[in-house]
């Protein structure tokens, strides 16, 4: 016996062939695209799992702490070549870091920083005078004197354009050699470190005497 069409509530009527035709067409392309969908929902959350996993493989951590620079320990591995280094002790309470300590030639040079984002160099050239520190200084001129720690200081207001941003500089002769502090440091910070060193550079004049 022959099935009975089914009658469409919405039509009141079973459907035509067409209109069958036309809701199969219409439901398989519901379909697809909800396969469609849920297939880029799993390709996303596939990749981000991916993601996640290289994140969390990848080792990570702190950077490695720059070696503490011991401008004590590197004077002395100078041996006898120069005949007095000068090494600042410069207070640790005051924060300040070595960046640098090294013999240039007949040069010996320590780079402080300071906790204000400046640097200070402190510079001894050995046999050196006021010419040197002319040449260091790109030919800047002293322009006026301090008198820091006992010791008569050369002050140096220098353009940092054209001397890779050195602002300020003290400089005295000790004896034989030649003192200088440079850098892009306040004045202030400067004339502290002067004061600093002002003991060595006096130990240096009285043994030239």
């Amino acid at each position: 016996m022959a099935k009975e069409p089914r009658v469409v509530a919405e039509l009141g009527r079973p459907e035509t062939a067409e209109e069958t035709a036309v809701r199969k067409a219409a439901n398989s392309k519901a379909y697809r695209d909800s396969q469609n969908f849920r297939n880029l929902v799993v390709a996303l959350l596939a990749t981000l799992a991916i993601v996640l996993v290289i994140f969390f493989a990848v080792p990570r951590g702190e950077p490695a702490p720059r070696p503490t620079i011991d401008p004590a320990q590197v004077a002395a591995e100078a041996g006898s070549q120069f005949p007095t280094v000068i090494v600042p002790a410069v207070p640790e309470d005051l924060g300040w870091t070595v960046n640098q300590a090294q013999f240039e030639g007949a040069e010996w040079h320590i780079v402080y920083l300071p906790a204000d984002q400046s640097f200070l160099r402190f510079a001894q050239g050995f046999g050196a005078d006021e010419t040197w520190a002319a040449q260091v200084l790109g030919g800047s001129a002293p322009t006026d004197e301090l008198v820091i720690g006992d010791i008569t200081w050369q002050v140096y207001e220098v353009d940092p354009g054209e001397n890779g941003n050195v602002t300020y500089a003290l400089g005295t002769q000790a004896g034989p050699d030649h003192i200088l502090l440079y850098g892009s440091s306040t004045p202030e910070k400067t004339a502290e470190a002067a004061e600093i060193v002002a003991p060595d550079v006096r130990a240096l004049m009285e043994e030239s005497e």
